[in-house]
């Protein structure tokens, strides 16, 4: 019989009632046939014993017994039979009759004190999962993505534009100030050294802390430097400092690139990224707008130590970041040289590396060589260089960083897969207002407001399209090895955008602008093509083993 305190409150469920019910039922089965099988075992001692065979009463007498016993057992088994059926009735009615009971059950307060802890941990876990969208945005995570980006940043366009502006203006010959474009080498070729940094520490603090901070030491004291000495009379010293600078500014893209894909979780990638790259844009309005108005008014020397001076929170910062654990390091210099490429190539199989390899080369490819000769373009369309300067530099410049961090919240429900399919096609299209532009440009200047449109639609676009594109980068790379992985990737990146965008002139003076711009939209084409092999969109992000 099913115990009553069982099915008292249907709010423990019906089920554990029919749950104890099946046990007892299954109990008094039990019974009965232990009961038959001692009653049987009787009979066979009382028929089979040698003290039966003696008198013929006692096998008569015996007979009677079990003949007894065995319709006591019958009765006794119907009875019991009738009294679970009724049971069982009685227990299925009350399923039917509280069915909406035990479903608010479920929810309400009744079911507390059976399942607290479960509750407790499916609140947790629904809170996890559906973490507002401002708390990701502002979390602590994505202010260390904007200092670091801002810090990786800083060093790049102090060559790039102060540099380039201290050697004019001191009087240099433009191919001297050419020739330091030599400096941006270690950029290129970051990845040879990388994995020393994947594999020795400094200072003992951490494999990557240590490295962030010996590189921005470096950079402070190097860019400070800069302003102490003449041009004119200490250009060695100042091309030796400008290639310091630009050593250590691509170790720390190395370490910071790093440190990135190991503390963001992987859900936030595509965000983190997105923050870093703009910040890296966005840095380069201290060398190449305040420090160069400051140069109109106080001394080199203030202008540099005032540049460098910027980096120091991102130093102080660096003080306190927590380094994270990861394993499977390399032990040894060997395998911080094998184990990257080794890994990468097994954990993704020969033939899809070089897809990747491959899509690495392409995705950009055709945006970048749209913009490689956008000054000119925009002077050959009749614009002014104060209208490019505060329109195109202004507008592109923003436009990009808007483009940056919608894409990096997106990509928080797209995921990094769909979103290099929608922002690579947007990358795409938007080549086509340049066609636009040029197609006008044959009547006539087309109107600021139009030259704006564009802007905003292909600076936007390529900021869509970058952000998904460096999250991919880091969501390709094991976190044991992303020094040198990473470096290897973006090196890759690089490399096809600068021999193309060398030949870009050729194109234009054979093509024409507008055929120009139609070339590059089709020439984009192949790294989407490419998505169906390394991003196909059905397919879940799949993000490195992190142990």
């Amino acid at each position: 019989m099913v115990d009553k305190a069982n099915t008292k409150h249907f709010s423990e469920g019906s089920e554990s009632a029919f749950s104890n019910h099946k046990s007892e039922e299954h109990a008094n089965r039990q019974d009965k046939s232990s009961s038959s099988k001692d009653m049987y075992d009787l009979a066979a001692q009382n028929l089979f014993s040698k003290d039966v065979y003696d008198p013929a009463d006692q096998i008569m007498e015996s007979a009677a017994k079990f003949h007894e016993h065995a319709q006591t057992l019958k009765k006794s088994a119907a009875k019991e039979q009738d009294s679970d059926e009724a049971a069982k009735e009685q227990d299925s009615n009350e399923a039917d009759k509280d069915y909406g009971a035990y479903a608010y059950a479920n929810l309400s307060a009744d079911t507390a004190d059976a399942t607290p802890q479960d509750a407790t941990a499916n609140t947790k876990s629904d809170q996890i999962e559906e973490k507002s969208l401002l708390v990701q945005i502002f979390s602590k995570r994505m202010g260390i993505c904007l200092v670091t980006g801002f810090a990786s940043g800083m060093p790049l366009f102090v060559l790039i534009n102060l540099l380039s502006a201290y050697l004019r203006k001191e009087g240099l010959d433009l191919k001297v100030i050419g020739a330091f474009s030599l400096m941006m080498v270690p950029y290129t070729w970051k990845f040879l050294w990388a994995p020393f940094v994947d594999r020795y520490q400094i200072f003992r603090l951490g494999r990557r802390k240590d490295w962030i901070i010996l590189s921005q030491i470096v950079l402070i004291g190097a860019i400070a430097a800069m302003g102490w000495f003449s041009p004119k009379e200490n250009i060695g010293i100042i091309a030796g400092l400008a290639i310091l600078v630009a050593f250590a500014s691509a170790t720390q893209d190395i370490v910071l690139d790093a440190y990135r894909r190991e503390f963001l979780p992987d859900v936030e990638l595509g965000l983190g990224n997105a923050v870093f790259v703009n910040a890296y844009r966005v840095a380069g309005l201290i060398p190449g707008g305040v420090s160069l108005i400051m140069a109109d008014y106080v001394s080199w020397h203030t202008v540099f130590t005032f540049t460098a001076a910027c980096l120091i929170p991102c130093f102080v910062l660096s003080l306190f970041l927590r380094e994270q654990n990861v394993s499977n390091a390399p032990r040894t210099l060997k395998e911080a040289v094998v184990e990257p490429f080794s890994e990468f190539i097994s954990r993704r199989g020969v033939k899809a590396a070089l897809f990747i390899v491959c899509f690495v080369f392409l995705y950009k490819i055709g945006d970048s060589m749209a913009l490689a000769l956008a000054t000119p373009f925009y002077m050959d369309l009749g614009y002014n260089l104060t209208t490019i300067g505060i329109v195109a530099k202004n507008v592109g410049l923003w436009s990009t960083v808007a483009g940056g961090l919608l894409g990096g919240v997106f990509m928080l429900k797209l995921g990094i897969n769909r979103a290099l399919w929608v922002f690579g096609f947007i990358q795409v299209v938007t080549i086509l207002g340049f066609v636009l532009l040029a197609y006008l440009g044959k009547s006539g200047t087309p109107s600021v407001w139009m030259l704006s449109l564009v802007l905003v639609c292909e600076y936007g676009g390529g900021g869509l399209g970058t952000a998904a594109f460096v999250a991919f980068l880091a969501k390709e790379t094991n976190p044991a090895y992303t020094a040198t992985q990473l470096a290897l990737l973006t090196s890759f990146s690089a490399i096809p955008r600068t021999f193309c965008n060398a030949v870009t002139g050729y194109l234009v003076e054979g093509l024409g602008w507008q055929n120009f711009f139609i070339f590059c939209t089709i020439i984009a084409i192949p790294g989407m093509l490419l998505l169906f092999k390394v991003a196909p969109w059905s397919a879940k992000d799949e993000v490195a083993n992190k142990e």
